[in-house]
């Protein structure tokens, strides 16, 4: 599959980064300059089923770490960094086991290989009752999906994805019936296939539960050669949470 993407600077090491679930490569916008300010050539992707990449009735991480490998053969990357958060995180680790010695290192941000229960039914049920033929605003649909979602943060993430179709209504970017119909691939196990010499960083937020401290041993049986970083005062969107913090731990990591 040929996935969208944009890419920021012309000149440096290759570095891929992959969105979460309900996400985009615009999550990644801001940070993605200052990224790119420490000498890497930044390539900012939206997943199948995600942003302005194509559809796809087949949503596993298997599908996706392929068409991952796909972009990076199709753009002639050498040794690129692969960062991916949450979902984009799982994906990065499915590749490392399936195309050894592609890639130089992994940042996995706030997500571990094992598996995760599906938790997004009621968002996933807010989103499927917007009448989207009826809405005449994005704050329209924000106040229609207040009734399911409190939390305005989440709201405006998850209403981002809407868009004018070309009938003059609203849609979503992202793939709004197979998310919802496949929605516990997302949490999916991966598998270890073998163990992964290269040097990986695993980052969490210190108010995130994704990466537990009992978790680490398991993640250090797959990934030997790994590091944990934790992020003070940051949920599970580190990178949108503590910008700041994120590129400094990236910058030291990839410094070594």
């Amino acid at each position: 599959m040929k996935l969208n993407y944009k890419k920021i600077n012309e000149e440096g090491q290759p570095l891929v980064i992959l969105h979460g679930v309900f996400g985009s490569l615009d999550n990644w916008a801001t940070i993605s300059k200052s990224i790119a300010d420490l000498g890497y050539v930044v390539y900012l992707v939206d997943q199948r089923n995600h942003g302005r990449s194509p559809h796809s009735d087949e949503f596993t991480y298997e599908a996706m770490a392929a068409d991952l490998a796909e972009f990076i053969k199709d753009h002639a990357l050498e040794n690129p960094v692969l960062v991916g958060h949450s979902m984009g995180g799982k994906t990065v680790m499915q590749y490392a086991q399936q195309y050894p010695g592609t890639y130089d290192k992994l940042v996995i941000v706030d997500i571990g290989p094992k598996a995760y229960p599906s938790h997004h039914d009621e968002l996933l049920a807010g989103l499927n009752a917007l009448p989207l033929a009826e809405i005449e605003s994005r704050q329209h649909a924000n106040e229609l999906f207040s009734a399911h979602e409190p939390n305005m943060a989440v709201r405006q993430f998850l209403l981002k994805n809407l868009y004018r179709t070309d009938e003059g209504n609203y849609g979503f970017r992202f793939n709004l019936p197979i998310l919802t119909e496949l929605q516990g691939n997302v949490g999916d196990e991966i598998p270890k296939l073998r163990t992964i010499p290269e040097p990986t960083l695993f980052m969490r937020g210190a108010l995130s539960w994704y990466i537990k401290d009992e978790d680490w041993k398991e993640i250090q049986e797959m990934f030997p050669n790994a590091e944990l970083a934790t992020i003070p005062k940051s949920g599970h969107w580190v990178h949108a949470e503590r910008p700041n913090q994120f590129v400094e731990v990236l910058e030291e990591f990839l410094a070594k």
